[in-house]
Formats: structure tokens, C-alpha cells, sequence
């Protein structure tokens, strides 16, 4: 695999993207190139960016002028490129937060100083208790944004 650094100009949407990306997901990204840079290339296909278009947008919306790429084989058919860029966002799509470790990994970067806000995270909440209480007099609530379900304290 070959790392290269092109024009953001150069390079095209795929216009066959299954894969939407919401205001909130772009800003997400914007903020953490923001803060990291850029750490995973582009898989780029004959021009066409076949995974991270949402990376695309928002260096777009940064006014970046260079991007890092991979180019996918050029040998791949349309089909195979298809079926790589839905591959790639459904693998992902398919894992799973570990709730607590989340929480307390988000509890203490935001102790450190990390403004959590700019990846997406919108609400800090509390260490899950490893089994929520079987008490009907204990209300347990679940995070709106990310589903985590905790014990508010009193």
C-alpha cells in the first residue's frame, strides 16, 4: 500500500455512496481533524473516493488543499469498488461501545482537557455500575445520544 499526498481538488465524491453523512457526523470529523490531523487515508478508486467521503467534505469545509490517499487496485471493476466502499462502512457500522469503558474514558479525557464536543460526544455521563439496580425506587436513564443507561446522582 502506497501513501500519497494529492490535491483535495482532485478528487471526486463517490456518486453512488450509499453512506450518508449528517451535518452533525461533518462537523464530528471536522473537529477531529481538527485536533489530530489526518491519521487514515482516503481509499481512491480511478479519482472517486470509495471510503471517506465524510473525511473528503470536511477537509473540503477545512479549505484544506492536500489530502493522504491510497489508491484501491486498478484493476478492480466498478462492481468490486462498489462492493469494497460498502464493506468498509458496514464493518464499522457493525461494532459495538463498550458502555462503561466509553464513559470513563470520556469522564476522564474531558478531566485532561479534551473538548469530547468536537468528535460527536454531546453528554458526558457517569460510570455504569456494573448490573443498574433492581430497585423500582431507583430511576435509571438512558443517554439520548448515546444509549448508555445510568444512575443520575442525587
Amino acid at each position: 500500500m502506497k501513501l500519497e499526498r494529492v490535491k483535495v481538488k482532485s478528487l471526486k465524491h463517490d456518486p453512488v455512496n450509499a453512506r450518508k453523512h449528517s451535518e452533525r457526523n461533518i462537523e464530528a470529523i471536522r473537529g477531529s481533524l481538527d485536533v489530530f490531523g489526518q491519521q487514515r487515508p482516503l481509499v481512491v478508486w480511478q479519482g472517486i473516493v470509495i471510503a471517506g467521503n465524510g473525511t473528503l467534505q470536511a477537509a473540503k469545509e477545512l479549505d484544506w488543499d492536500e489530502i493522504e490517499i491510497v489508491r484501491a487496485p486498478h484493476a478492480w471493476s466498478a462492481d468490486e469498488a462498489r462492493a469494497y466502499s460498502l464493506a468498509d462502512n458496514r464493518t464499522s457500522e457493525l461494532a459495538e461501545w463498550d458502555d462503561k469503558l466509553l464513559a470513563d474514558q470520556l469522564l476522564e479525557l474531558d478531566s485532561v482537557g479534551f473538548d469530547i464536543g468536537d468528535w460527536g460526544f454531546s453528554t458526558l455521563v457517569p460510570p455504569l455500575d456494573p448490573e443498574p439496580p433492581n430497585d423500582p425506587f431507583v430511576k435509571v436513564v438512558t443517554c439520548p445520544d448515546c444509549g448508555l443507561e445510568f444512575v443520575p446522582n442525587n
